[in-house]
């Protein structure tokens, strides 16, 4: 099922975002987990890989599986930034083999060896372009791209990273993920701000449950996002108590997909990292609420 149907379909969702294993440990590692998180029966799954495609072999296999044998829909990432054109045919034909119709298109993180000043040597260089591979590959995708309700740590300012995504819409994506926000108010303004550029394709919310305090500050460095006081003073309180951080977070990713469904936003989708058992609480804390 094309995801764009899912989220045209006027009902709450709640997706869930799993990743490989890092290109240090293998796939049985992280297998259950995945397993554990597709039998949630998520609206999807999409399945991601790390900086500059390292571990991209496993994510059409993952895609496969979770389609295959647990009937969930699912959407494999795609980054171009450290490939060559060849190297991106060969996997958008791999794709369609594997009959996956839903692809996110990305440029991909820089390795730390990798520079911008060298980008005029890359075959890639902008999300955009990966998007038009898409687009003349003679396949029928559904095709997401990410955005930065915060403004791009690469933009200039918020207007220029907005004209930016109008492009990637224009030249053919078909609905866009954020980057995970941990104020709404931030988010709701963003949205706002897009569709008086003219964006009206739907807006898929990032919500990162932080479970434990070493994940706030990853998660800072990673989006650049605002923390409000609010949380931070959570970590503060609970981040030394395992057992309570976990709790604390769950709850407040939950107040937050609450918040987003009550001012109208149908759909969220949940960043797991590979947690089954965080995954569970927070769809058991909202199971009335989706469907509605």
């Amino acid at each position: 099922m094309k995801i764009i149907k899912i989220l045209n379909n006027n009902r709450n969702s709640l997706s869930f975002e799993v990743f490989p294993p890092k290109a240090s440990t293998s796939f049985d590692q992280v297998k259950p987990a995945i397993e554990k998180i597709a039998k949630l029966s998520p609206s999807f799954m999409s399945v991601t890989y790390g900086a500059g495609g390292g571990t991209s072999s496993y994510t059409l296999d993952i895609a496969k599986d979770i389609r295959n044998r647990y009937g969930v829909p699912t959407m494999a990432h795609l980054t171009c930034v450290s490939s060559t054109k060849e190297t991106v045919a060969q996997k958008i034909n791999e794709l369609k083999a594997a009959g996956i119709q839903n692809v996110m298109a990305l440029r991909g993180d820089l390795t730390p060896e990798m520079k911008l000043s060298d980008s005029h040597k890359w075959d890639y260089t902008h999300a955009i372009d990966l998007v038009r591979e898409l687009k003349n590959s003679g396949a029928d995708f559904c095709i997401g791209c990410a955005c930065y309700p915060e403004v791009h740590p690469e933009s200039k300012n918020q207007r220029e990273d907005i004209k930016y995504l109008k492009e990637k819409i224009d030249a053919g994506c078909d609905f866009i993920t954020t980057q995970m926000v941990f104020d709404n108010n931030l988010l709701y303004n963003f949205i706002y701000k897009i569709r008086e550029a003219g964006i009206t394709v739907p807006v898929l919310p990032g919500i990162m449950p932080i479970t434990k305090a070493v994940q706030l500050e990853r998660a800072i460095k990673l989006s650049g996002s605002f923390i409000p006081q609010r949380f931070k003073a959570i970590v503060d309180r609970f981040g030394s108590d395992d057992f309570a951080m976990m709790q604390a977070g769950i709850a407040y990713a939950t107040d937050q997909i609450i918040d987003l469904y009550a001012n109208g936003i149908k759909n969220v989708h949940l960043y797991t990292m590979n947690k089954p058992e965080v995954a569970r609480a927070i769809q058991n804390n909202i199971s009335s609420i989706i469907s509605k």
